[in-house]
């Protein structure tokens, strides 16, 4: 027996995955378990569990992998100071204390939060390499073409190649500053929101707007090859040399002033997202093109944080040359944990791959569970009232009839996802035919911007007759977009308050999950990959003949997603969530005492996982 751990940690995101034998046993990412959002700290904590679900201690790992080589990321931030020098010395001033400090010692580091159990060998990987191979080696394809995209690694920001057998080869790149992720970036920051947060904020607002801009992206800000290649002009970008992303000469291209986070949303804002968004997925489909081009292959696989563009996935998915897409769940940094583990077992090793027929990640359900009796006890201990419900099908029963009747329910099942999307694990669940449940559930449940978005989870036997989807084609991890079918839609007015916000008459059958332009981040729910939550899915279709459910992540606005049943419980108190489901136990808002409220905002915040 061969036990590999993938690490991603000190930059963005860190997390850790476990393979036993090429399978994988266990992934998490730290900001569950310490609830800040991103962090970037080693995940001792998701370590810990991992570990827990490998049955297994540090003394029984065989290899170590880091997802980045930290000398070469190291090498490029010394060049690009030198570069830029001496406009970039306060940025160098203060990035260099923590490099000298720990990320140029990143071996002996890791051997500190391993102990003195653990004396093999510690891998380094690039980067897209991560990328690459947490893209291709769990995918269903015994070869393909391969595309990562992101913000940038140590050098690279954008690589191509192919994956055959339990081989990847990475082809060509693209290197830093020239970046669509930072560029992605850039009109985050432009737009008001949080750089490495915020793009999805961006994405979902960019059906409000016109895309007005792309020419003047086009012609200034991003000079595009009929190869998909593409360089920036750095003289309207200072990410390069400073914290910002853009200054004033960006301003005066535009013709308007950088919204700051907490003032309205604006038109040009609106428009502005329209167009990036729409430049964005030009350049991945023409990047699609040429890869098709070189390789031939009908099949390819993602990763990297541009592949969460789930937008951009759906036009390349229904324009694109590719047969069939396979994209990392967890494609930003957290994956890189699973792609070196997996580099490790299949490059390193030269151990043997098979294709699975629904992919080696066949749900994304890798973090530890939340339903220990132990844990529901100390909920108990601190006044959570609770009603056990033994029998799944009478517990979906009651769950269903709250949905139908326009409650919101917070549903925390089994394991935990690993990856950014909720898919029925730690979810909060509403009934798509609502018109209201989209601003419900963001102004009351969610305390986020009433534009953004919610995801349909559907009976994936069902899908095909809401959503425009290629036939036997399935949406396991929420992460295409598919337009909505002509016979299930409304037409449409929008309306523009005086706050600025837009409303919308509803748009489909389905109108809390269906986008400005008729279109919907679909997740399909199949018995054989989510058993639990299909079952569910099933007792509502059974109910009130509607097969979907909104499903948003567990969680409120800048925080994490929910690891454990306290985390859960909190969230419930806090919001104004109807009812909460942990595995079989049910609570109603009504029942909870005053004083569980308060020690959901004390005590429980202390309480570790069991």
């Amino acid at each position: 027996m061969t036990l590999i751990l993938g690490i991603s940690a000190f930059y963005h995101d860190s997390a850790v995955a476990i393979l036993r034998d090429g399978e994988i046993v266990a992934a998490a990412s730290e900001e569950r378990f310490t609830r800040k959002k991103h962090d970037a700290s080693f995940p001792q904590n998701a370590l810990r569990e991992c570990l827990r679900m490998a049955d297994a201690d540090v003394g029984d790992l065989d290899y170590v992998g880091f997802y980045e080589k930290p000398f070469l990321k190291f090498d490029r931030l010394l060049e690009t100071y030198l570069a830029y020098a001496p406009a970039g010395y306060g940025s160098f001033f203060r990035a260099m204390p923590s490099w000298l400090k720990t990320k140029l010692h990143l071996p002996r580091e890791i051997r500190k939060h391993l102990g003195t159990q653990y004396k093999r060998r510690i891998v380094f990987c690039e980067h897209h390499e991560s990328h690459a191979s947490s893209a291709f080696f769990p995918s269903p394809f015994d070869e393909a073409a391969i595309l990562t995209v992101d913000g940038v690694g140590e050098w690279a920001t954008t690589t191509w190649g192919v994956g055959r057998g339990n081989r990847i080869s990475l082809k060509s790149e693209i290197r830093f500053p020239h970046s669509l992720g930072l560029l992605y970036s850039a009109f985050t920051y432009f737009c008001g929101f949080r750089v490495n947060s915020g793009e999805y904020k961006l994405m979902g607002l960019a059906p409000y707007g016109e895309p007005k801009f792309v020419e003047l992206i086009l012609k200034h800000l991003i000079k595009v090859h009929d190869d998909g290649s593409y360089q920036l002009n750095m003289d309207y970008f200072s990410y390069g040399h400073s914290l910002q992303m853009t200054d004033r000469k960006m301003e005066r291209l535009l013709g308007v002033k950088r919204r700051k986070p907490n003032d309205p949303i604006r038109n040009v804002d609106r428009d502005l997202a329209a167009s990036i968004q729409r430049v964005t997925e030009d350049v991945v489909l023409r990047m699609a093109n040429h890869v098709f081009d070189q390789t031939k292959l009908d099949s390819l696989c993602m990763a990297g944080g541009v592949a969460l563009n789930c937008v951009a996935n759906g036009r390349l998915l229904r324009e694109g040359p590719f047969k069939r897409i396979w994209v990392q769940p967890a494609a930003g940094d957290a994956g890189g944990a699973l792609g070196v583990a997996w580099l490790i077992w299949n490059q390193l090793l030269g151990k043997p791959r098979v294709a699975h027929a629904i992919s080696a990640q066949p749900t994304s359900m890798l973090g530890p569970p939340a339903d220990h009796a132990s844990d529901l006890q100390t909920l108990r201990d601190n006044g959570a009232v609770m009603r056990h419900v033994p029998q799944d099908d009478e517990l979906d029963a009651a769950v269903a009839k709250l949905l139908a009747d326009g409650k919101v329910v917070g549903w925390v099942q089994g394991k935990m996802e690993f990856g950014p999307r909720a898919l029925g694990g730690r979810s909060i669940l509403g009934d798509p035919r609502n018109p209201e449940m989209q601003s419900l559930m963001n102004a009351k449940i969610k305390r986020r911007e009433s534009f953004r978005p919610f995801a349909p989870s559907i009976l994936e036997e069902h899908s095909h007759e809401y959503f425009k989807m290629p036939d036997g084609d399935s949406s396991p991890y929420m992460i295409f977009t598919f337009d909505v079918q002509e016979t299930r839609r409304r037409p449409i007015d929008v309306l523009i308050s005086s706050g600025g916000e837009q409303r919308t008459q509803p748009r489909s059958e389905l109108p809390a999950v269906t986008h400005l332009d008729y279109s919907a981040r679909v997740q399909t729910v199949s018995q054989n990959r989510y058993p639990r939550f299909y079952q569910l899915l099933r007792t509502f279709y059974q109910q009130t003949g509607c097969p979907a459910l909104v499903n948003t992540s567990f969680n409120v606005r800048g925080e994490p997603i929910v690891a454990t049943a306290a985390d859960a419980y909190r969230c419930f108190m806090t919001t104004q969530m109807d009812a909460l489901v942990i595995g079989n136990e049910l609570l109603l808002k009504t029942e909870q005492p005053e004083s569980a409220c308060q020690s959901s905002q004390q005590d429980l915040c202390e309480w570790e996982p069991g």
